[in-house]
């Protein structure tokens, strides 16, 4: 039987949504077969939005119509003639049909309210969700509301959750109080452990499109950045402008007539200004502002979103404040503040020791990703990231902070990205600023940078210029010890990144060439292909270094070294310089290593399939399961990763450098928010190793 995690909520509004995903977010670190299942959905035609998103997300490969027991009208219909025991029986066999396939499955409790008699001291929507809970076989999590409660009624809430559950004969595995207001203590001397989730306004808060979608109004102006802004606060324009300036706050939507072009402006120059950083404009009534008035406020370029509903203000704030918005998939940045605010509250460590749910053998991608987050958070490290202006790297610098991955610098003219993040509506607020065209650090890198390269002639004057450029600075607080590691990348090149760090950081001792890898994520293993991005034509020393380092960074990912020194010849099939060369170098690693099993030459083929092995070199420790492939030139290298990238549906996380002597690490121009986030999360476990 699967391992069965079944959140009820005591009550409307808890947030179970939240836990679910912290939940999934957790398990899947541990299997690669975790499910989801919904005893009763809104309907059958449109998907529920949090089945969507966790099937989404976890890949969950089952169709979404077995992901639910029956539908709210279903069971209300079947409560009312009495089959209350029928309508617990169908949502158990879909349950059950379900649960086979998974080696754990989180449950999200229904919100479903009988009309019958409350049970003593509790909704009859919780004795039902217990029931299913004890039926399934399931272990429950009570959500607690947390909104507007102080620590004392936090702990009472609580205790009576728990022991909720317990008279109804389930078995509880924690209890979480979500939402509760930002620094309530979690409460202490209770009989399981006891969480606490502070409110994390971006989650329940709709965005601007979410808002226009349920008011039906007009979208008049604003691209999708605009219309993705979360909306913390509704202001109604009705008084003069002075008297409007003091009442927007950050995050706000400004609800006032069309034809209050005074106010109209204000707020866009508020905003353009960096005074404030307004949501976004709703035009009630249907009126419009003169044409002057629009191209006046576009000319402030504030990039604001501007609505048109045929409601009077009144009635357009009653609606817009009854909205609160749910965690879908159309909203990735709410998924991580959702799971960023679960990880930084609980104990995963401590919830997975009381589920016991043992650790596949098996490693996908998502769960290589995640344990590479859960590591970095593990042994907190400060990097530079020097592109700080870049709208990828805020993104990923918002995410990264709210999961406690790394402590950031972003470099740049501090007003400008702080300009920026309000615009993209990011917080970044926890990241330090640092602008290296006017820091007090300049001058001290200039000499030491003028010191180190003056066998190259570099003289201070020209230090000065050089150390200005954000790569050269990143490096420079690198090598000084005011941060741990860089990643750069996603808008210089691959030269510019890591040519600082050649010049700089230099590589380890006893090492010939620093070089790279890509961890490739296939479906069911991670595999190491190292040089893919670096050295053109590497000599059999070199390699054999190559091949050493890559050995080194699998072993501290937790990635089996089994060497593959890859050419088109196995064994003593062939001859030429190339197959020379490949088994020159496979002879320095065992000399060097003799502990690391490691073959070569050897073709890919018979690196990775163990029938091809079987034939090739049957007596090999490594032909057949080869997790560490070392290419004999770029061309190779890198030819081949892509092809495989491609045609495996595989994913290439990297370069990741190694054999410096600090972390620096190069993004792809074309980089993703997550293929940053991942980068970073590597190259803070590099430093936290490196200081060991």
């Amino acid at each position: 039987m699967g391992r069965s995690v079944y959140i009820a909520g005591l009550g409307p509004g808890g947030g179970k949504s939240t836990i679910a995903l912290g939940l999934a977010e957790l398990l899947s670190r541990q299997t690669p077969r975790v499910g989801v299942f919904r005893p009763l959905v809104a309907t059958r035609g449109e998907a529920d939005p949090m089945l969507a998103l966790l099937r989404e997300r976890y890949r969950i490969d089952r169709p979404y119509e077995e992901l639910f027991g029956t539908t709210f009208a279903e069971a209300s219909a079947m409560v009312a003639a009495g089959h209350r025991e029928e309508l617990i029986s169908r949502v158990v066999d879909r349950y059950r049909a379900l649960e086979r396939h998974f080696d754990a499955v989180v449950v999200i409790g229904s919100d479903f309210d009988d009309s019958g008699e409350p049970g003593p001291g509790l909704p009859r929507e919780f004795a039902f969700n217990v029931r299913l809970a004890t039926e399934f076989g399931s272990v429950v999590i009570p959500v607690v509301d947390g909104r507007d409660a102080d620590a004392v009624e936090v702990a009472s809430a609580a205790r009576g959750a728990y022991h909720s559950v317990q008279d109804l004969g389930a078995t509880v595995l924690a209890v979480i109080a979500n939402r509760v207001p930002a620094g309530t203590a979690a409460p202490e001397d209770q009989t399981v452990p006891t969480y606490v989730i502070p409110e994390v306004p971006t989650i329940s808060a709709p965005t601007v499109a979410e808002l226009a979608e349920a008011l039906g109004a007009e979208v008049l102006s604003g691209d999708a950045k605009a219309l993705d802004r979360d909306v913390l606060d509704l202001v109604v324009g009705a008084a003069h402008v002075p008297v409007l300036l003091d009442h927007l706050t950050d995050g706000c939507l400004m609800i006032t007539p069309g034809d209050r072009a005074d106010l109209l402006v204000a707020a866009a120059a508020a905003h353009a200004a960096g005074e404030v950083s307004v949501a976004g404009l709703v035009l009630t009534l249907g009126e419009r502002p003169d044409a002057r008035v629009a191209r006046l406020i576009e000319s402030l370029h504030s990039g604001l979103a501007v609505l048109s509903v045929k409601t009077d203000s009144f009635h357009t704030i009653a609606a817009a404040s009854r909205i609160e918005a749910g965690l879908n998939g159309r909203n990735p940045r709410k998924v991580q503040a959702a799971i960023g605010a679960f990880e930084s509250t609980v104990d995963t460590e401590e919830l997975l020791r009381r589920l016991d749910v043992t650790r596949s053998a098996r490693v996908t991608p998502m769960m290589f990703e995640y344990d590479l987050i859960d590591r970095a958070r593990a042994d907190r490290r400060r990097l530079v990231l020097p592109e700080g202006t870049e709208e990828r790297i805020l993104r990923a610098t918002e995410i990264l902070l709210r999961r406690g991955v790394a402590d950031l610098t972003l470099l740049g003219d501090p007003d400008e990205i702080t300009r920026k993040a309000r615009e993209l509506g990011l917080d970044i607020g926890r990241a330090e600023l640092h602008n290296p065209a006017t820091s007090e650090w300049a001058e001290e890198f200039a000499e030491t940078y003028a010191e180190i390269r003056k066998h190259r002639a570099m003289t201070l004057e020209l230090a000065r210029d050089v150390v200005r450029d954000v790569s050269y600075f990143g490096t420079m607080m690198v090598h000084t010890g005011r941060a741990d590691g860089m990643v750069s990348g996603a808008t210089h090149t691959t030269a510019a990144t890591i040519r600082p760090a050649f010049e700089i950081i230099k590589t380890v001792p006893g090492v010939s060439v620093a070089s790279s890898v890509f961890f490739m994520l296939l479906a069911d293993r991670v595999l190491v292909y190292g040089d893919c991005a670096v050295n053109p034509d590497p000599n059999a020393e070199q390699l054999a270094d190559i091949a050493l380092s890559s050995a080194e960074t699998a072993a501290r990912f937790g990635i089996e070294p089994r060497v593959a020194m890859l050419s088109y010849s196995t064994g003593t099939s062939g001859a030429g310089a190339d197959v020379e060369k490949v088994a020159a170098a496979t002879r320095i690693v065992r000399e060097r290593r003799p502990d690391l099993p490691v073959e070569g030459p050897i073709q890919y083929d018979a690196a990775i399939d163990p029938g091809v092995a079987a034939t090739k070199l049957p007596d090999s420790t490594v032909a057949g399961k080869a997790t560490v492939f070392v290419f004999p030139d770029l061309n190779t290298g890198n030819n081949t990763y892509k092809a495989v990238q491609r045609s495996a549906n595989a994913v290439a996380v990297g370069p990741v450098m190694q054999a410096l002597r600090r972390p620096v690490n190069d993004l792809s121009r074309g980089a993703t928010v997550k293929d940053i986030v991942n980068t970073v999360a590597i190259t803070a476990i590099q430093a936290a190793g490196e200081s060991k």
